[in-house]
């Protein structure tokens, strides 16, 4: 884009192997800019930049900064002190944030951001199979991977459109999104959550506000009519919509939607409906809806089926399904969903908390979010890399112990066992769940693998 010429041809990402940053890699990628990028440690995702020809390093170093760029990109992940930005300002050269790149994206698209606590990357998966299908040809930058986005063979977090529309999953975290101005946006829901980087609920609430003042004069704006937090905020909301003469949509559940939806769950039912509703103001078919939500089955460990969990010699072949949820919310609507569709089949939970400060903060909440499931299996807490600077008091011997207790006070739950899992025995994961599936009554079984950390890593020996 000529808009970038400023940019010049040779950027440096740091943390690119992040997936909000890495996706904006690709969109430089795509538009022919010469790449490379430094990450912590290897990954599955670092390795499919690699071999899209990005130039990577593994650990974060001086000398990883190329003498010629023209631009060093950092992840929000990212201390100042890192020794490659420290090097990209004694260049002289541009040192953004990628939401501050982002953001000057979004003034260049006809920009649709999708935000909110929980379901925004669902919700955006729909959008954008509703605008490929239309015929729209938005490019697309998501917080997870489709698999309709390829290359690569796993799908991606990123397309490259030929349109003026881009589709972006708008992050909350460190309020990144108000570095954003879409001509669109939709709300899902707000709520506790990144309270590692906000004060309390009111300061989540006041971010939201001020990224609603930020849609371009004359646009649309979204919003979920069935969340308190945000209906709450109705008269600030259509205040700052008159003001800018913003088109404004109250949406709720489309229960017409659900024939078509092949994932489970109330919640994914209202992130369709969100999607619906927007497209339906960009003048979509309903047919043209209906097909596209109809080829959602997940996305990269959001209800991703990852395989079969084996025990020899027996009946059992145990469906596994990888899911992102880490907080008291996502989790709670997630088996409440499995629960419903498959009620009279056992649900075995494996949870690893994300960030111990979450856990500390949310606690109470996480006690009861299990209730749905059958059996839980709680891992330790991992640990984000810059975000748990603080030792927490609290981890997951005591949630388990909490849970337990729990489980003598309130009755409305499925639980029959919960077993805690330390780091120092996560081998003997495949035999644990053995002895629950052989030592109880169901017919059926399903895993889901939970949790916003490396969990993926043990779902891909349960699988092979």
């Amino acid at each position: 884009m000529a808009a970038f010429a400023k940019i010049k041809r040779k950027i440096h990402f740091i943390g690119i192997g992040g997936i909000g940053t890495s996706a904006l890699a690709r969109w430089f990628l795509s538009h022919n800019f010469e790449i490379s990028g430094s990450d912590i440690a290897y990954s599955p995702l670092i390795k499919e930049l690699k071999e899209q020809g990005i130039k990577i390093f593994i650990g974060h170093q001086a000398n990883n900064v190329p003498k010629d760029v023209k631009s060093v990109v950092y992840s929000e992940a990212i201390g100042q002190n890192n020794p490659e930005i420290r090097r990209g300002r004694k260049l002289r050269i541009p040192v953004k944030s990628s939401a501050e790149i982002l953001g000057e994206l979004t003034k260049k698209y006809k920009t649709i951001a999708v935000a909110g606590a929980h379901g925004k990357g669902t919700t955006t998966a729909f959008l954008s199979l509703i605008l490929i299908k239309a015929g729209f040809d938005p490019s697309v930058i998501i917080g997870t991977k489709l698999k309709q986005f390829n290359p690569p063979a796993g799908g991606s977090n990123f397309r490259n459109g030929k349109s003026e529309y881009l589709i972006l999953e708008a992050d909350e975290y460190q309020k990144k999104l108000l570095n954003y101005s879409p001509y669109a946006a939709i709300i899902t829901n707000i709520d506790r959550e990144h309270l590692d980087c906000y004060k309390n609920l009111a300061d989540i609430k006041n971010t939201f506000l001020k990224f609603i003042g930020n849609i371009q004069r004359n646009g649309i704006l979204v919003i979920n009519k069935d969340d308190k937090n945000l209906f709450n905020l109705k008269n600030r909301i259509q205040k700052i919509a008159k003001k800018n003469n913003l088109r404004l949509h109250w949406y709720g559940i489309e229960h017409k939607l659900e024939k078509f939806l092949k994932i489970p769950g109330q919640h994914i039912i209202s992130d369709a409906s969100a999607a619906y509703t927007l497209a339906k103001e960009l003048g979509i078919k309903d047919r043209d809806i209906f097909q596209a939500i109809g080829v959602y089955r997940g996305a990269w460990r959001r209800m991703e089926y990852r395989g079969k969990f084996h025990i020899p010699h027996s009946k059992f072949q145990i469906p596994v399904y990888d899911d992102y949820a880490h907080h008291p919310t996502e989790i709670r609507a997630t088996l409440s969903g499995i629960a419903q569709k498959w009620p009279k089949t056992a649900l075995i939970c494996v949870f690893q908390p994300h960030q111990a400060k979450r856990l500390a903060m949310l606690f109470e909440e996480f006690k009861t979010a299990f209730f749905d499931a059958n059996y839980l299996i709680l891992l330790d807490i991992y640990k984000v890399a810059g975000r748990d600077k603080v030792s927490q008091n609290v981890n997951s011997e005591k949630l388990f112990k909490a849970i337990k207790q729990e489980l003598f006070q309130n009755k409305k739950h499925r639980l029959n066992e919960v077993v805690y899992l330390p780091y120092s025995k996560q081998n003997e994961l495949s035999k644990i769940l053995k002895n629950i599936i052989m030592n109880s009554k169901f017919n059926s079984y399903i895993i889901i693998m939970m949790g916003a950390g490396d969990i993926y890593k043990l779902t891909d020996k349960l699988v092979k």
